[in-house]
């Protein structure tokens, strides 16, 4: 069986949501990304001591973006997408999430909420918040009469963007200058497999 390792309060939802998605029997190994993470065990299964990996079979997997494009490849069905072009573009999202949006959420999260309040620096949040606005244009003007980011069905593409800018809303990003971004945001963070993954 999969084992999949990590907790929902953390970057490891992305990968519990993807194989929730996929339908596939799994394990989830509760391992938290602060103590759980160091021990000898689990480093020897993520020598970077973080969370997700994914052990299947003999293969051994980890950041959270890998995990999930291998799910989708592996056992998604729908959630691949079909034909090398589009599947060359849920790769190209996916990775173009992790670089143009998250860097920026990330630095807001830890400058208003993560951070003892002394060490907080609200220039790095102003920076972010301004930031983040030319991606998110990219992604408006690609959205525009599109219902998901490849097209008319909900993909990995939409599942791994979705997932890291899912943090918007925890950091109270405005995103109503982004109505096509927002729009879409909510239909693909309204997925059951979505609420199941966040109870686990």
């Amino acid at each position: 069986m999969i084992k999949l390792y990590g907790i929902s309060g953390s970057r490891a939802l992305r990968s519990i949501w993807a194989i929730e998605e996929v339908g596939v029997e799994y394990e989830l190994v509760k391992t938290h990304f602060m103590g759980d993470a160091k021990k000898p065990e689990y480093l020897a299964i993520n020598p970077n001591g973080r969370i997700p990996a994914l052990v299947d079979g003999d293969l051994t997997l980890f950041e959270s973006m890998a995990i999930n494009l291998y799910l989708a490849e592996t056992y998604g069905g729908a959630l691949w997408p079909k034909g090398d072009h589009d599947q060359a573009r849920a790769v190209q999202w996916s990775f173009w999430g992790m670089t143009e949006i998250e860097p920026h959420l990330i630095a807001i999260l830890l400058n208003k909420i993560m951070l003892p309040e002394g060490q907080r620096d609200a220039k790095l949040v102003t920076a972010a918040e301004k930031g983040i606005r030319r991606p998110l244009k990219v992604l408006e003007a690609h959205l525009a009469g599109r219902k998901h980011l490849l097209g008319g069905e909900f993909t990995i593409a939409d599942l791994n963007v979705a997932s890291v800018l899912s943090m918007a809303g925890m950091v109270k990003y405005d995103l109503s200058e982004f109505p096509a971004v927002g729009e879409w945001l909510g239909r693909c963070t309204s997925r059951p497999a979505l609420t199941r993954a966040r109870a686990l």
